[in-house]
């Protein structure tokens, strides 16, 4: 198995995970006399299945990506520089809007507001950052493709 199927399992398996839990809600309390549509205790061996199948999943996947190198890079390595870039970019995005926004003055002796960094450098800069998390992001994709789950 690759490692992107691996991922998109380990998705499905969450999204049933979360599917089960309102089952298993619905299933918790009924009114005095009736029975409960899906049978509990049957839910709850399926939510142990689904959770060793899941802890399975994560500790290989995991594993897989801190012994996966690529250009002396670790795949773990390069999902921490996407995390950090793309938050790093969003701050820088939303730092050159907030400089950016113009207050009205109603009257001269209102209070001026100024920008206090130069808009154009922190968009362009923003935009650097964003093209970089792009192509890491292209290039772990790449890899989950072409790695084996080990």
């Amino acid at each position: 198995m690759k490692l992107a199927e691996a991922l998109i399992l380990r998705k499905d398996v969450q999204k049933r995970l979360s599917i089960l839990e309102r089952r298993l809600l619905d299933s918790a309390r009924v009114q005095e006399g009736d029975l409960p549509f899906e049978d509990p205790q049957a839910l709850l061996k399926e939510l142990d299945a689904l959770c060793a199948q899941l802890e399975d999943l994560i500790t290989r996947i995991n594993h897989t990506n801190s012994v996966t190198v690529q250009e002396g890079e670790t795949i773990t390595q390069m999902l921490s520089r996407r995390d950090v870039l793309g938050e790093k970019t969003r701050i820088m995005r939303n730092l050159a809007n907030t400089a950016s926004d113009l207050v009205n003055r109603a009257r001269h002796t209102e209070i001026r507001i100024e920008s206090t960094v130069d808009v154009a450098t922190t968009r362009r800069q923003a935009d650097e950052l964003a093209k970089e998390l792009r192509e890491l992001d292209t290039r772990i994709q790449g890899l989950n493709w072409t790695t084996d789950l080990r």
